[in-house]
């Protein structure tokens, strides 16, 4: 695979920058969890949001989702929000079959799934039979009603967001589901001067969210996550999400480590997040940045003191190695 050009890599780079400041018209002092988001979308996967409600989870989700769907070049990037309730039911996901009047046959209407950019909100409200319906869409990008198998848009990118699993009339994703998110972030509340801000400005960002503009177009996007496939990374690198991944298999506190996906995963996102942080190539902070947002949702821990130290020691101990041989 050859390299991405210093060219192309420029005119990327504006692009993508020119997204993220868009968002951050209305999402103030998260560009961290701003570029994970990216970076999910530039990887081709999807994202899981959690914490508490109210600190701008489904704001995020909105914003980008507005700043890339419309109809730049003709075409048509489409934007879906399912809320997700205990009441909610796999056909209102996928769609149903109805009987047409004129035709006096059944037709398949469509549900909200069939679109670019889908936001999941509060995915962990709904039963795991809803939740289960989302697997093969982000998994295949196809839905299968009874005897047919519908393709979805080739640009099909999921951002879930869920509430802490300890609140109440929640219901734990399975491990199957949690696996097809390359990423589960913790948004986390801002610090006291941005939480200042936000309330002398709070009507501005309301009109700023309503009055943003699409900025990228379907094809431009599409021409991203080509771009960020070709981003180079040293086989070391490659080496250590290996070594991560497979030592997570022998933690004593890991009872489940993580799984050969998981590590393309890890390497579509480091290609990505690259791309994010304005580079052609994945350096070794790269792998320190991401390595827990990529792999952490996907372990079970036998303990809790595993789950607060078995994955920073393996990714500590991988980050020196590279830190050692100074590829950069």
């Amino acid at each position: 695979m050859e390299p991405v050009s210093e060219a192309t890599t420029i005119n990327s780079v504006e692009s993508i920058q020119h997204l993220i400041s868009q968002v951050e018209k209305v999402i103030r002092g998260k560009r961290p969890q701003i570029e994970k988001v990216v970076t999910c979308l530039l990887a081709g996967g999807h994202i899981l949001m959690e914490d508490n409600p109210g600190t701008g989870k489904t704001v995020l989700a909105r914003t980008l989702a507005q700043c890339v769907s419309g109809e730049l070049e003709g075409q048509h990037v489409v934007f879906k929000r399912i809320q997700f309730t205990p009441d909610l039911l796999p056909m209102d996901l996928i769609g149903t079959h109805i009987f047409d009047d004129r035709t006096k046959e059944f037709i398949f209407k469509k549900g909200p799934l069939f679109c670019n950019v889908l936001l999941a909100d509060e995915i962990n409200r709904a039963s795991p039979k809803v939740q289960s319906a989302l697997l093969e869409a982000m998994a295949e990008h196809q839905v299968t009603v009874g005897e047919t198998t519908l393709k979805l848009e080739r640009l099909f990118f999921t951002i879930a967001t869920q509430n802490p699993i300890e609140m109440e009339g929640t219901y734990p994703l399975p491990a199957a589901q949690l696996d097809r998110f390359f990423m589960k972030i913790q948004f986390g509340y801002v610090d006291e001067e941005t939480e200042m801000n936000i309330y002398r400005e709070y009507l501005d960002i309301a009109q700023n969210l309503v009055e943003l503009q699409q900025v990228l177009s379907m094809q431009q996007l599409l021409h991203l996550q080509e771009q960020a496939a070709q981003v180079y990374v040293h086989e070391e690198i490659v080496r250590a999400v290996s070594n991560i991944v497979r030592n997570t298999r022998n933690h004593p506190d890991i009872s489940l480590g993580t799984s050969t996906r998981s590590g393309i995963a890890f390497l579509k996102c480091l290609r990505a997040y690259a791309m994010v942080k304005g580079r052609s190539f994945v350096i070794e902070d790269d792998v320190k940045d991401i390595a827990k947002a990529v792999l952490e949702h996907r372990l079970i821990y036998r303990n809790k003191d595993g789950k607060l130290k078995a994955l920073d020691g393996i990714i500590n101990k991988e980050a020196e190695r590279l830190a050692k041989l100074k590829l950069y």
